[in-house]
């Protein structure tokens, strides 16, 4: 190890990052001390409660990220798949293992010590999906470039979302996208899972909802009206004929105002006229497609005809895959149904907590919802409700923007390294963190469905902590060993 040789490893350690590290940790920490503080408890290092042991959980998790720092950094290429496939052997074990809590079988017990093995998983698939597609030829030309990166992250996902009935953990995944978006996947592949998520919605939303005029849903007919202008952007784009976006969209709205025009006499069957005009333009698609070698309009072609059926599946799905209680939250969530006194209570109570707050906050300790316990999981999930009551706006920005610091800087090292795998894995563990942040501060505001994810640093756990530790510190002694690599 040419560092160790000459000179000591610490000095080429990224500093900037660990202030950070260290800045957040601390700082959740003392949020937890208030989150959980009773106005009988006189110390932040009383071990019978929370925070006394998150300080141990904290302590442990530096002399983590030192042992880390001192490992040679080969280590952690060479037994990347080892770990992983020991990882998924885990994970297959866990729901045999654990007891269940809260309807989730992900938690291990170890005496006094409980560990969620799915925390971990994330790091090792990410220095799993490093090395493969860090291998010298690899590159990102077709589908079948993406089958092994998807297989890798897609097993685990599956194992934690099925065995263990965590969904929250399994979701985090998706944060690989964006890797596989800055190595060179399509950008259509975002934009497929954006569609699906839209059309989800739309369908759920308004599919109950009847047209005024004729028959047919508000859903169903927005949905298709969405596929009908995939459909005519993508023909226009790929076979750049002259008139062709006017005649195309002229005729679409020709088909409905003679449907309009015929409704005042008979019932007009509008979910059955708009798949009757997606299908139409579908096979001029196909026929666009096969006459000038336009070959990326079959599979749009492909995916139109796939939501199509998606689309009347999704209540299907929503009635009978999901569970009761995931059912509710989207239905708050959608505004769909008003439940504040059970799947609303945690958000409503987590924006009166947050709002509560104002500019400057009630300060350290002042917090009531908190002090009271309205908020529930206040020290695990919906920990940056304490930051909101006591900090207040002022607080809250402050958090946000060391955060915003914290992934700027992660970038930047993915950035500057000279080994691919490296770039890779940096990227992977910016989008992990970038993917926590959002989620957790986006439930705590109401603005996305409770699934129940930590705030990185923040929540109450050692899991979580370890395994952000685990991510941030391999990083950090890769990064510190870049002059010793090669592209």
């Amino acid at each position: 190890m040419r560092a160790s040789r000459n000179g000591n490893i610490l000095q080429h350690v990224d500093w900037v990052t660990i202030g950070l590290f260290l800045a957040l940790t601390i700082f959740g920490w003392l949020n937890i001390y208030g989150a959980s503080y009773t106005f009988d408890q006189t110390s932040i290092f009383d071990f019978s409660n929370r925070a006394g042991k998150q300080f141990m959980w904290i302590i442990g998790s530096v002399v983590l990220g030192g042992i880390l720092l001192l490992i040679d950094y080969k280590t952690y290429d060479v037994l990347a798949y080892v770990a992983y496939g020991a990882m998924v052997l885990l994970l297959l074990a866990t729901p045999f293992l654990a007891h269940d809590i809260k309807g989730s079988l992900s938690w291990i017990s170890l005496g006094p010590v409980s560990l969620q093995p799915a925390e971990f998983a994330k790091c090792i698939v990410a220095l799993a999906v490093a090395k493969y597609m860090g291998q010298y030829d690899y590159k990102i030309r077709t589908w079948r470039d993406l089958i092994v990166p998807f297989a890798l992250i897609g097993v685990p996902a599956l194992i934690i979302m099925v065995l263990q009935k965590e969904t929250g953990s399994a979701l985090v995944f998706a944060a690989f996208l964006l890797v596989f978006y800055r190595q060179g996947m399509s950008g259509y592949v975002l934009w497929i899972g954006v569609a699906a998520v839209a059309l989800f919605i739309i369908s759920i939303r308004w599919g109950g909802l009847a047209l005024p005029w004729g028959t047919g849903s508000v859903g169903i007919l927005t949905c298709m009206l969405l596929l009908t202008s995939i459909e005519i952007y993508f023909i226009c784009k790929e076979h750049k004929m002259r008139w062709q976006p006017l005649i195309l969209t002229g005729s679409v709205i020709m088909i409905y105002a003679i449907c309009l025009l015929v409704n005042i006499w008979v019932s007009v069957p509008f979910d059955w006229v708009s798949m009757g005009v997606v299908v139409a333009l579908v096979i001029y698609n196909i026929f666009v497609s096969l006459y000038w070698r336009k070959y990326i309009l079959l599979i749009v072609a492909a995916f139109t005809l796939f939501c199509i059926g998606y689309t009347h599946a999704c209540d299907f799905v929503f009635q009978k895959v999901l569970q009761p209680h995931q059912r509710i939250r989207i239905e708050v969530l959608l505004g769909m149904k008003e439940d504040p006194a059970g799947a609303g209570y945690n958000v409503n109570q987590a924006r009166i907590a947050v709002g509560s707050g104002r500019f400057f906050g009630k300060g350290y300790l002042n917090g009531t919802q908190t002090k009271l316990q309205f908020v529930p999981e206040q020290d695990t999930d919906f920990i940056f409700c304490t930051v909101g009551e006591e900090w207040g706006f002022v607080g809250s920005f402050g958090v946000l923007l060391v955060y915003l610091l914290f992934i700027l800087r992660l970038i930047e090292i993915a950035e500057r390294q000279r080994n691919v795998s490296t770039q890779i894995y940096a990227y992977a563990v910016a989008s992990i963190f970038l993917f926590h942040l959002t989620i957790n501060v986006g439930m705590v505001l109401g603005l996305l469905p409770v699934i129940g994810i930590p705030l990185p640093f923040f929540s109450y756990g050692g899991s979580s902590l370890w395994g952000f530790t685990l991510l941030l510190f391999i990083l950090l002694r890769l990064d510190a060993a870049r002059m010793e690599q090669l592209r």
